[in-house]
């Protein structure tokens, strides 16, 4: 028997280690030709042949601290990156979550049959256990993918989520020094968080001295909304700008009166109209207006 067989035989998880590390560039040469590195190394197959070949590392590693079955063991930290691209991958591609599962488990026959040809003199439990060691790597091989790729795909979402919040959020410059904030839609906690952001960012970037929050197009909030719009307010003291909020409806002031939150300081005004006229007044532009007999200021 040879040496390294010798070594290994007392132990099928080490053995399965071994037959990973000799036959590395025949497992990267076969999952070359697999759809999902086919279709996802679609430029170069070396480029799949290398990929293959740092995955089959990471599982030599894993076998190596005989933790087959554990998806967090270290040998899989170098590869999760690029295995949570592929999947991600063949998830744009148009791919279903069991899809992309079957295309991982189509990287074990392969493998299999490569280990069954090495251990073909052993025993049959023998040829048993090693088969099974390797059966549980690969199944934990595609936990990993799945789970990687879930997390990514989650935060793409919330990404995006954030993106859309903010496009939802804008800031118009009405005036010099004037900015306005028209909110439109149901008010959360999140959203809430983004219009203070990009509020004082624009209060920053546009050297505001004032800035109208209309939430006119807001149906109602709740008490914790209604705190971070007080606080918002604040916070725009804070950076130097005056803040009139325009738009409360009747639901929303019942729920700021109820709440018993201190409206003394804060210039409200029934419209986006009618704090635009404040602020102009403020500023001290005269604002003109059609008459019967002529243009009126008022």
């Amino acid at each position: 028997m040879p040496e390294q067989a010798q070594q290994t035989s007392g132990s099928p998880t080490l053995e399965v280690r071994d037959f990973l590390r000799r036959r590395r560039e025949q497992i990267a040469q076969r999952w070359a030709d697999e759809p999902l590195f086919r279709s996802v190394f679609t430029v170069s197959r070396d480029e799949a042949v290398e990929a293959g070949k740092a995955v089959v590392d990471a599982l030599a590693q894993v076998a190596d601290g005989e933790r087959v079955e554990d998806p967090d063991a270290a040998g899989f930290t170098t590869v999760r990156e690029q295995l949570a691209r592929m999947g991600a991958a063949r998830s744009r591609a148009g791919l279903s979550t069991g899809q992309v599962s079957s295309e991982l488990a189509a990287l074990r026959p392969p493998v299999e049959n490569l280990l069954l040809a090495d251990v073909q003199d052993a025993s049959a439990d023998h040829v048993r256990a090693s088969v099974t060691v390797l059966n549980v790597l690969m199944g934990t091989l595609r936990v990993v993918v799945m789970q990687t790729a879930l997390s990514e795909g989650q935060s793409l979402i919330d990404r995006q989520r954030l993106q859309l919040l903010e496009v939802a959020t804008p800031v118009i410059k009405l005036w010099d020094g004037i900015v306005a904030v028209p909110l439109i839609g149901t008010l959360d906690s999140a959203r809430s968080q983004v219009v203070m952001e990009t509020l004082l960012e624009s209060i920053v970037e546009q050297q505001a001295r004032y800035a109208i929050l209309d939430i006119t197009g807001v149906p109602t909030v709740d008490s914790l909304v209604a705190q971070h719009l007080m606080k918002t307010v604040a916070a725009a003291r804070l950076m130097g700008a005056e803040c009139i909020v325009s738009g409360i409806r009747p639901a929303i002031a019942q729920t700021m009166v109820h709440l018993g939150l201190d409206l003394g300081n804060v210039v409200t005004r029934a419209s986006l109209a009618d704090a635009l006229g404040h602020v102009l007044h403020r500023l001290g532009a005269g604002i003109v207006a059609p008459g019967s007999d002529g243009a009126v200021t008022r």
